[in-house]
């Protein structure tokens, strides 16, 4: 565990995560997956294990849910195939931005640091679903799953992200709402707050290493200024 001067050093730059902290897109993987499965043939699944199963990348998603349905690892490939296919076409279609997001990223970007939206989700894709929502705007950066050699919970997509926001990840925040977010801040020497609203696996929020929860983002600019003004081990 990091030291608490270094947990709550002064922020020079956000790493905000997308599916389940900016935006609820439970919607979509629901609806692709029942695509893909209902094109190979095979039962569908329910959207509590999606929820459970959501957050580390489509490859780890597409391969949880052939396990789950008894498909053979061969469908693995035409599975692949068939889910790049539909989430082009269903991205954000049922999708919500959950409440205090906007009111949050403008609070944030007000404080005039760059932003980056760091997810395991496919570039391409993230990319897209934030420019549906409006939300593009308000990052100088955004990587996806595919951007790095390895994905979060691996601390190297967060490194790599300070190193392009050109910050020390000790001055760099971590939004999020799981502990794939926590872990890899952990690891990358990030401090991190996590959203109560998101996907963790189907485990307490409350029970991760995390620097602070919230139920909505906007709490998290009005908590930030009160720690750092009154916190003098912050500025250090």
């Amino acid at each position: 565990m990091l030291p608490t001067s270094a947990r709550l050093a002064t922020p020079q730059a956000f790493i905000v995560d997308l599916d389940g902290t900016l935006v609820d897109t439970l919607g979509d993987f629901v609806a692709v997956l029942q695509r893909v499965l209902a094109e190979l043939e095979l039962p569908l699944v329910g959207r509590e294990f999606v929820e459970h199963t959501v957050g580390q990348g489509s490859e780890h998603l597409i391969r949880s849910t052939l396990a789950e349905v008894g498909g053979a690892p061969s469908l693995y490939d035409p599975a692949w195939q068939l889910y790049q296919r539909f989430y082009r076409d269903i991205n954000g279609q049922h999708a919500e931005v959950f409440p205090g997001v906007r009111a949050g990223l403008d609070a944030l970007k007000a404080l005039g640091l760059p932003m980056a939206c760091l997810t395991n989700k496919p570039a391409a894709f993230a990319r897209e679903l934030l420019a549906r929502k409006q939300l593009a705007g308000y990052f100088t950066l955004v990587f996806g799953g595919d951007d790095f050699e390895r994905k979060k919970p691996d601390p190297l997509p967060l490194l790599k992200t300070c190193e392009a926001l050109g910050t020390a990840p000790a001055h760099t925040w971590m939004v999020g709402d799981s502990s794939n977010d926590a872990r890899a801040a952990r690891a990358a020497g990030c401090p991190v707050v996590l959203l109560s609203h998101g996907y963790n696996h189907g485990q307490p929020i409350h029970a991760v290493d995390a620097d602070a929860v919230f139920d909505s983002l906007d709490e998290f600019p009005r908590w930030l200024d009160a720690k750092v003004s009154r916190d003098p081990n912050a500025r250090a």
